[in-house]
């Protein structure tokens, strides 16, 4: 068997447990009606979908990333919009949610679906700020290499409707909220900087559920791992550390694990240079890696954002063997540039948008 194949189809098998669909899917049984449906974030069209199969017409308001509104029925109203970097899309998108829910009537229903993205593609700024403030504000911290914890809680500090504000504009009878995590703990409060978190006081009913984690996806990949005969030596949630250090740590791991399969989830943060060049972090922690395990045989590692992007590009990641490492690339590193030397080596992930975002995926095979 092929060992990028099989590496692949591991870290496949992990992000298709987590889609946005079928994550959504699952839960609708236990959920009345909603009159109402909102979904934000980057799998939001696929959420929105399965309440539409499963409840049938009714408002639809999707505010999502560029190129991920598909596959919708024509009723649908979809926002597309800019991410990481906020647009002033993302302003009308956040504007948009608020007046969906401040519109709704005594007694109804909303079902409100969240996920990773959301802090980027939906806002509504407080009086006196503007788009330019909150461009600057999330350049800066993408650049600070802050986890996603301390980048949410200061984007709180622009918005009307993070940290429990959306739901504050809510006057009807039930709010139900379904969250696909991207964030450790896999907590509400921090998924899209709080857009789907319940407000300090409210009198309504409320529901909230994380339908789909980090830690589903790398149990998923663990399962197929163990059908096709591997044994499973690591499944952890350990990649929240600068890209380097996690690399450093991870790479003297993989290096010297026996024939079986390593997995690992999280999310490495990135200090960028000035003048970055092309990549993201998974794509830096790949070529990271490829470093520290060059000149190892009969290893295969897969990195990836299980969402399908990468930073500011069209891919997911890389895979990365024991010759992955050359010429260039200790450059590309130092520059911020790995995206540019994967590619010219055949390296890159790519899979189009998945429907889903739980964090980042990174399964690693010997044998």
């Amino acid at each position: 068997m092929d060992r990028k194949e099989q590496a692949i189809r591991i870290w496949q098998a992990g992000v298709d447990a987590v889609g946005g669909h079928a994550a959504t899917s699952k839960v609708l049984n236990d959920i009345p009606a909603p009159d109402q449906i909102l979904a934000v974030g980057k799998p939001a069209a696929a959420m929105a979908r399965a309440a539409l199969e499963h409840f049938g017409p009714r408002p639809t308001l999707v505010v999502t990333k560029d190129d991920h509104g598909r596959d919708l029925p024509d009723h649908v109203t979809v926002i597309e919009a800019s991410h990481p970097v906020p647009d002033n899309r993302s302003l009308q998108g956040g504007q948009a949610l608020r007046e969906a829910i401040e519109a709704m009537q005594p007694g109804s229903h909303l079902l409100l679906l969240v996920s990773g993205g959301a802090s980027s593609l939906a806002e509504d700024l407080l009086p006196g700020k503007t788009l330019s403030d909150l461009e600057q504000l999330n350049k800066k911290l993408l650049a600070e290499g802050l986890d996603i914890t301390a980048m949410n809680a200061e984007r709180r500090k622009l918005s009307r409707i993070k940290g429990g504000g959306l739901l504050s504009h809510f006057q009807g009878k039930k709010a139900t909220v379904l969250a696909i995590s991207d964030v450790p703990g896999d907590d509400l409060n921090v998924v899209g900087s709080g857009i789907g978190a319940l407000p300090e006081s409210y009198d309504f009913e409320a529901s909230t559920q994380i339908v789909a984690s980090n830690a589903h996806a790398r149990a998923a990949a663990a399962g197929l791992a163990q059908d096709e005969g591997l044994k499973v030596l690591a499944d952890e949630e350990c990649l929240h550390d600068d890209f380097l250090k996690v690399a450093k740590a991870l790479g003297e791991r993989i290096r010297s694990m026996p024939s079986g399969v390593m997995i690992f989830g999280g999310e490495p943060t990135v200090v960028l240079p000035e003048n970055p060049g092309r990549g993201g972090r998974n794509q830096g922690l790949a070529l990271a890696l490829a470093r520290e395990i060059a000149g190892t045989e009969g290893l295969t590692v897969v990195v990836g954002g299980t969402d399908g992007t990468d930073g500011p590009t069209d891919a997911a990641g890389a895979v990365i063997d024991g010759t992955t490492w050359g010429e260039g690339a200790e450059q590309s590193l130092q520059q911020a540039d790995s995206g540019s030397y994967l590619d010219r080596t055949g390296a890159l992930l790519v899979t189009g948008p998945t429907g889903t975002n739980v964090m980042d995926l990174l399964v690693a095979i010997r044998n």
